[in-house]
């Protein structure tokens, strides 16, 4: 979706923009592109060999653009070590990385066999295989119908457990079969193990805790006028972002009746529009993986 990214974030020569999860730096690439030539972009990412590939794709732009391996909810603390005091624009695309998802050894998918890490920022202590080793069965059934939206939550849980009494689960494709195991017969459209993977990712890595930080300091760090665009690949991730987006967008959050606003609260954002773009059918075409994708974007008010 990188030309919708492009219309709704309106780049514009000299302006400054931070990309919390540059990734390979193909939106940071079209960003410093279109601020030419002195718009500076800051490049955030926990994952290092995603900053290094991105190093490499915007070396050309030199001082313009800074990487700093950090979450994109500290964003704050990298705009200012740049001394940035404020931005133009800030974009989150959520999500693994095509790249996390084709390497085997970072344990994020269970079409090939790897460790069952999942951890995007490798300084992480915490893995899969360690959530799964060592929560009860109460916090994994909560994990898995939470993080997972996964119907067979408590089931899934349990044959865990029963498994791990006798061999560690250690491996994706250990995990994966096990998952098929409980849900035979169960007809999907997507691979059986496509919720828990997900769940046990976003437990890794904080992901939702993550987001809602991360919002609330796009908010504060963009200047008057900027914009926040995120994408997102799955329900409770766009749920997060457009329950936020249309919040700071009301000017009264009072329940309905009350003869006078209590409440206090004063709009923050104007929504660029009230539904989320969704990738063309080109885009999908080229990009099977973007077919889930959910684009919103906000703009920063002055009332404050």
């Amino acid at each position: 979706m990188l030309d919708r990214v492009i219309e709704v974030l309106r780049p514009a020569p000299g302006e400054t923009f931070l990309d919390g999860t540059v990734g390979g730096g193909g939106h940071a690439e079209a960003l410093l592109e279109q601020t030419a030539p002195d718009g500076r972009l800051i490049g955030l990412d926990v994952d290092d060999e995603s900053l290094a590939e991105a190093g490499e794709r915007l070396a050309r732009f030199g001082d313009r653009v800074r990487l700093v391996q950090m979450n994109f909810a500290d964003m704050k603390a990298a705009s200012e070590s740049a001394g940035i005091a404020a931005v133009d624009g800030v974009l989150l695309d959520l999500g693994g990385s095509s790249h996390q998802f084709d390497t085997p050894e970072r344990g994020f998918s269970f079409r090939e066999d790897g460790p069952l890490d999942m951890r995007q920022d490798r300084r992480l202590d915490r893995t899969a295989a360690d959530i799964l080793a060592d929560s009860s069965e109460e916090e994994l059934t909560r994990i898995l119908r939470t993080y997972g939206e996964e119907p067979l939550a408590k089931r899934l849980a349990v044959a865990v457990v029963q498994e791990r009494a006798w061999q560690p689960i250690t491996r994706t494709v250990q995990l994966a079969d096990l998952v098929r195991r409980v849900k035979r017969g169960s007809h999907r459209s997507i691979h059986p193990a496509t919720l828990v993977f997900q769940a046990l990712r976003i437990a890794v890595n904080d992901e939702l805790n993550q987001l809602k930080r991360g919002l609330e300091a796009a908010v504060n760090l963009c200047r008057p006028g900027g914009r926040i665009a995120v994408i997102a690949f799955h329900s409770l991730e766009d749920r997060i972002v457009k329950d936020f987006m249309r919040r700071m967008s009301s000017p009264c959050v009072c329940p309905p009746g009350l003869p006078v606003c209590r409440c206090g609260l004063l709009r923050r954002l104007r929504l660029v529009q009230r539904k989320a773009f969704q990738p063309t059918e080109a885009e999908v075409a080229a990009n099977p993986r973007a077919r889930s994708a959910r684009l919103r974007a906000a703009e920063k008010i002055i009332e404050e």
